[in-house]
């Protein structure tokens, strides 16, 4: 029933005259729909390309949990060392030495132990509140100026450089000013590659595609280990090889995307909209119909000046703000679990593979619930799995803390990993349901604004980190707490499954209200 009332509306607006020469005007979900094909070989194509940059973001992401580690072991260099003493801390300096040499990670460089100890969450935290920043940057300058592609360019290119150029840092202060500079450029891939794919596709295919970045999220998170076990004994070798990749993608890769044709229509530029439509349908074996024009969005096809945007638009604000707040619970839990892996007492190599393993099945369950159940639905009970997983392992809990001599508990480690697989799905979701919330002219920024309030969320997250080195049943209490949190706050917000994609905030709320009175009119007409 529901497709026939769109076949019915889509025909119905689609034929208008202009000048006395027939025109078909469609707007671009419907040129999608009815001539391109929803999810043809040319979207697939399109959608494969830009998710690949997803590799890079988590790499750089999450890098900190192998160059900043703790080291493992260390043994004594002199008799005035206590051999059989708990930490290095009750050791007169000079007696003793790490295991794996100095050069294995930053803590042992520089000495981040100790009294020095909080001084390690510092890069983590200013790389996510450089994250912070940047999103709101590219999140503007998407939507205003460059568009998604050049945005994902730019990005790419500034990863690349900051990434080498923090391998060179000579001290901690200096290395944490340069993740917080690698932070605020990789942060506008994710957003940027996020909405590139989705705007091409047709909406059954919304949630589907968005969770297809997730795996290439997933697969820079496997490459990690592999990366940083060659590299295990020099910590800025593994910067130097993650600079490479987002260069060489730039330069390859990225001139064979297209840019959004909903975002090219927004900005007035209706024929290279329509060349990019009619690219999709050639190589999807298709044609577009000759006196096909696209419709322009609301405001600009009345000629009206707005100077309406997401913060002036009470609706948006409102339901902006509500996606935030969920937003930083989620990204504390999200980042956090992945950081506070040293904190099980297991394999590093091992944990990491692990969960990044478990982001797999996280994706892959997202994507096959995406295509019939509720987002709201969805969002919510992952939300609630994580937290209640996170309790769970308070009770399988060992020892006080890293480095107090106990063994790793395997209950812990496995629930912790089921509930890092709900917090996966969760966060993705989160994402997707973002994209569909808000309009195209203001959907970069929106997804912007839920990128920073997940970077927030996961700036704290190192320091609960750090403090789960002393208590790791407080930083898995907070996370369950924060988690299930973010899960009620979904209530608030509106579902959106199958619901289109709007051009404009003007529009988006006329055609919102006037479903919202057809479905109250529906329901009190009598049977």
């Amino acid at each position: 029933m529901e497709e026939e009332t769109l076949e019915l509306v889509m025909k119905s607006s689609s034929v208008i005259e202009k000048g006395g020469g027939g025109k078909l005007e469609l707007t671009v979900d419907e040129v999608v729909e009815e001539y391109v094909g929803s999810f043809g070989f040319s979207q697939v194509l399109h959608v494969f390309l830009v998710s690949l940059a997803w590799i890079f973001d988590s790499q750089n992401t999450l890098v900190t949990i192998f160059s900043d580690a703790q080291p493992a072991s260390w043994k004594c260099t002199s008799n005035a060392c206590t051999g059989d003493a708990r930490d290095v801390c009750g050791q007169v300096p000079g007696t003793w030495e790490w295991v794996g040499g100095n050069t294995s990670s930053t803590i042992a460089e520089w000495g981040l132990v100790c009294d020095r100890k909080f001084l390690a969450a510092v890069p983590a935290c200013l790389f996510f509140l450089g994250s912070l920043f940047g999103s709101a940057f590219y999140g503007w300058l998407a939507d205003s100026h460059l568009g998604r592609k050049r945005a994902v360019l730019l990005s790419c290119l500034l990863t690349s450089m900051t990434g080498f150029v923090t391998s060179l840092a000579p001290n901690i202060w200096v290395y944490a000013l340069l993740r917080f500079v690698n932070g605020f450029a990789r942060s506008g891939i994710g957003i940027c590659c996020l909405v590139l794919s989705t705007e091409a596709v047709g909406r059954k295919w919304r949630g589907q595609v968005g969770q297809y970045g997730f795996f290439f999220f997933t697969a820079g998170f496997l490459s990690l280990p592999l990366i940083a076990y060659p590299t295990r004994t020099n910590w800025r070798n593994i910067y130097k090889t993650m600079s490479l990749p987002p260069l060489l993608y730039s330069l390859l890769i990225l001139p064979l995307v297209s840019e959004s044709p909903r975002w090219l229509l927004v900005k007035g530029r209706s024929k290279e909209a329509l060349d990019v439509l009619q690219r999709y349908a050639r190589l999807n074996g298709k044609t577009l119909p000759p006196n096909l024009c696209l419709a322009e969005p609301s405001a600009a096809k009345t000629g009206a000046v707005t100077k309406k945007n997401l913060w002036t638009t009470p609706w948006a604000a409102k339901r902006m703000v509500t996606v935030m707040i969920a937003g930083f619970g989620v990204g504390f839990v999200y980042y956090g679990i992945q950081l506070n892996v040293e904190n099980l007492n297991f394999n590093l190599y091992f944990t990491v593979a692990l969960n990044a393993m478990m982001e797999i099945p996280a994706v892959f369950i997202g994507s096959v619930l995406l295509s019939f159940t509720n987002r709201r639905l969805l969002f919510s009970q992952s939300a609630y799995i994580a937290g209640l997983s996170c309790i769970i392992c308070i009770i399988f809990s060992r020892g006080g803390g890293k480095g107090d001599g106990s063994k790793g508990s395997w209950p812990q480690l496995t629930i912790e990993a089921l509930g890092f697989m709900a917090a996966s799905t969760a966060f993705d979701v989160l994402y997707i349901y973002c994209v569909e919330l808000f309009p195209t002219n203001v959907r970069n920024f929106a997804v912007s604004m839920l990128r920073q309030a997940l970077m927030l969320g996961a700036s704290i997250a190192p320091l609960l980190v750090a403090l789960g080195r002393l208590s790791p049943s407080l930083s898995f209490l907070i996370f369950g707490v924060l988690s299930i949190f973010s899960g009620v706050l979904s209530f608030w917000l509106p579902e959106t499954k199958n619901a289109p994609l709007y051009e404009t905030l003007e529009q988006q709320e006329e055609e919102e209200k006037y479903n919202s009175v057809s479905k109250e009119a529906t329901i009190e007409l009598p049977k």
